[in-house]
């Protein structure tokens, strides 16, 4: 059987199979089922400063995909410190696997968050997608967030307002330890023929695509970045089964996030795509996945086809 356990960050996972910050972890008790789920560790959905507001309704499948009107966490952050996180926290230890939170979004809400995290976070996840081209406000999330706290930090990059290879750049050069790759796309818009109103509720009814049809946007974004630095990256997008996870290694990847599938079917789909993972990798002779990681880059494929 292939070595499914992926060494990112100092950080031991059991499997390369996360869950990506959104409405499958809204909450410990989500994050529990995660771990319970087979996640090869764990991420908790973005907390900032204050709750967010979330319009009803605020989520619907469409062809090939699925909208949402999320922003991050509903439940606000005294709750995430006084609960949520110790049931993460718990679950996690539990399973002998790492607690990723993630947090956003300006310097000034990173540095008033970061350092309550201390008992709970193996590392962060900043949540900088939203603030366009203009690389400052990342670069002062990620200076806030190593100085207020001593463990790995990650960026999370949107596909929508952003040249990946020149972010990735700045990133590194922020000191970011390692990144996530991507976010939802948007803003996206869905009617219902036979009522003649918007699937989702709030400001103009706009949500944020997520699911199969983004996978070609992110796994081009993880490929790019791959490509532009040597730093360590989660791959997010429509992953949906383990041949999706699969692709994402190839392109540059240590480890996949897993929201929309999660939601759609259930905490168990994090050990059953980890699972298929693995069959293919028997299947295809790989004593690890630690041996596929980057196939698809450049300089790897060309070294496989003269090889």
């Amino acid at each position: 059987m292939a070595d499914m356990t992926v060494e990112f960050l100092g950080m031991r996972f059991r499997n390369p199979v996360l869950p990506a910050a959104g409405p499958n972890v809204r909450d410990g008790e989500h994050l529990l089922e995660a771990a319970e789920g087979g996640a090869g560790g764990l991420l908790s959905k973005t907390i900032s400063v204050d709750a967010a507001p979330v319009p009803m309704p605020h989520m619907a499948a469409i062809r090939g995909g699925f909208i949402n009107t999320e922003l991050w966490s509903e439940l606000p952050p005294e709750r995430w410190l006084g609960k949520e996180y110790s049931i993460a926290r718990s679950a996690a230890d539990e399973a002998g696997i790492p607690l990723i939170i993630s947090l956003g979004y300006t310097a000034q809400e990173i540095a008033q968050l970061a350092p309550k995290l201390k008992p709970w976070a193996d590392a962060l996840e900043l949540s900088t997608h939203y603030l366009g081209e203009d690389p400052r406000p990342m670069i002062e999330a990620i200076d806030a967030a190593k100085s207020a706290l001593d463990v790995p930090v990650l960026v999370k990059m949107s596909p929508l307002g952003r040249e990946m290879k020149a972010a990735a750049q700045a990133a590194k050069e922020a000191g970011a330890d390692g990144i996530s790759a991507t976010n939802s796309f948007g803003p996206a818009f869905g009617l219902n023929v036979e009522t003649g109103y918007p699937w989702l509720g709030g400001k103009n009814s706009y949500g944020w695509l997520s699911g199969p049809a983004l996978k070609p946007l992110s796994l081009r974004c993880v490929y790019d970045i791959a490509q532009a630095v040597d730093l360590p990256i989660i791959g997010v997008g429509g992953i949906s089964n383990g041949k999706d996870a699969i692709e994402y290694i190839m392109a540059g990847a240590s480890l996949v996030g897993v929201c929309t599938a999660a939601i759609m079917r259930g905490s168990g789909i994090y050990g059953i795509i980890a699972r298929e993972m693995e069959k293919w990798l028997d299947d295809h002779g790989y004593p690890s996945v630690e041996e596929i990681r980057a196939l698809a880059l450049p300089e790897a494929a060309g070294e496989a086809r003269h090889g």
